[in-house]
């Protein structure tokens, strides 16, 4: 089945999460991506979770539906393939995604000697070129300090790579631009971008930077309140814990309209001499709306609460643990056409998920398998590079390459 980039070649020399997961979205859309790492495997050939014999399921997880080159890069050989592979003639090739430290024969001046319109976007920790990861880069721009138990001192660091999320879709945004303008022009560049950067900008896009600038605030932590509006965590009798959101004026309207306390919350805001049809006096007033809402929610039970709040179409979510996720909701399972049971080599049969973008003009792809490190060597040197079969056998019996071969599925 096509996808609606079939036909583009990306060559992706990598490591951890937002450029493995930049290609991977390129190949969920039906590019040809091709990864490159050391024989003995690159920094994520091992990375946790893994499963109880050591497989990667991170692996598997950022490279679905990629072919896998194993080079050794320290050898001139194999820098000569890896040279060969990024800079290869065709108006749909020459494009190069990295993360790695490149300098000298991976530097973009050199390969551009050798392809003059080729396109690489390289993502740095910071712009200085400094290492960075999200468990850096956030406490060095003040998440943690505003994250947790309201009152509480200790910073939280959170669990979601969120930069990396969003550094990823931002370089898979910089290829496909700079592509349409080598469509149009004819040249070639290199996109840089700093994972600090992609946190820095949004600290300022979401106005953070101009409260502290502006209002002289630093704002505190305030536990899982909905900052600016009406969110808030509630204890049902059962046990569980649900998040209901009075956002939008719609939202705020709902909530107090199943919870039957509209008399009882104009009350309030008349008391507390605040308008509650406004999301910031909600704010102000989000201890006392919660004193008031917690016993409604403590009297009932999630059996009753769920169907509730979907039939009034509230914006409401249950609290579970990644392991309640995967066994209770179908967003998670085959039940979403994103996602189907596949065979991933040395793991056994998962839930995979595809693209999340459909395309009205093309039928959804189903996802592939992340590779075997090396999986595709020989081909790749073949198909692509035009080897023949002795240069092939050649480089494997030296170590300059080498071909991984993927478990037969069990029966």
């Amino acid at each position: 089945m096509a996808g609606v980039l079939a036909g583009m070649r990306v060559v992706e020399g990598s490591a951890f999460v937002a450029v493995p997961l930049a290609g991977m979205t390129l190949a969920q859309m039906g590019a040809d991506v091709i990864r490159f790492d050391r024989p003995q495997g690159g920094l994520d050939a091992h990375r946790w979770p893994v499963t109880r014999d050591g497989t990667s399921l991170f692996w598997a997880g950022l490279n679905k539906g990629k072919r896998s080159l194993a080079v050794d890069m320290a050898r001139p050989e194999g820098q000569e393939i890896i040279t060969d592979l990024i800079c290869a003639p065709g108006p749909d090739a020459g494009l190069f995604l990295t993360n790695l430290r490149v300098r000298g024969w991976m530097d973009y001046p050199a390969l551009q000697a050798r392809r003059e319109d080729l396109i690489m976007v390289s993502l740095t920790g910071t712009r200085r070129g400094e290492p960075a990861v999200d468990y850096t880069v956030n406490p060095s721009l003040g998440f943690p300090m505003a994250t947790g138990a309201e009152g509480s001192a200790e910073p939280v660091a959170h669990v979601l790579p969120a930069w990396d999320c969003i550094a990823g879709g931002m370089v898979v945004n910089a290829l496909l631009a700079a592509e349409r303008h080598r469509l149009r022009t004819g040249r070639g560049q290199l996109a840089e971008l700093a994972l600090k950067d992609v946190a820095a900008a949004m600290l300022a896009n979401l106005g953070i930077v101009g409260e502290v600038v502006a209002n002289g605030v630093d704002r505190p932590k305030a536990g899982n309140s909905l900052y600016g509006a009406y969110g808030q965590d509630f204890v049902l009798a059962c046990g569980r814990r649900v998040m209901v959101i009075g956002l939008t004026d719609r939202q705020w309207r709902g909530l107090v309209k199943v919870l039957g306390l509209a008399q009882a919350v104009a009350d309030l805001g008349q008391r507390m001499a605040l308008d509650l049809s406004q999301e910031g006096d909600r704010w102000l007033a989000r201890k006392e709306i919660t004193a008031l809402f917690a016993p409604w929610f403590a009297a009932r039970r999630l059996d009753e609460v769920g169907p509730l709040f979907d039939g009034a179409g509230l914006t409401w979510s249950v609290f579970r643990s990644f392991a309640e996720a995967v066994h209770e909701d179908p967003d998670l399972s085959p039940d979403n056409p994103m996602v189907s049971m596949i065979h991933q080599p040395g793991v056994g049969m998962l839930p995979v998920p595809g693209s999340p973008v459909t395309f009205s003009d093309l039928a959804r792809m189903g996802p592939a398998p992340a590779p075997v490190l090396g999986e595709h060597t020989e081909e790749i040197l073949g198909d692509v590079l035009g080897l023949g079969s002795g240069q092939i056998g050649k480089l494997m019996d030296t170590g300059v390459v080498s071909q991984g071969i993927a478990p037969k599925r069990a029966a």
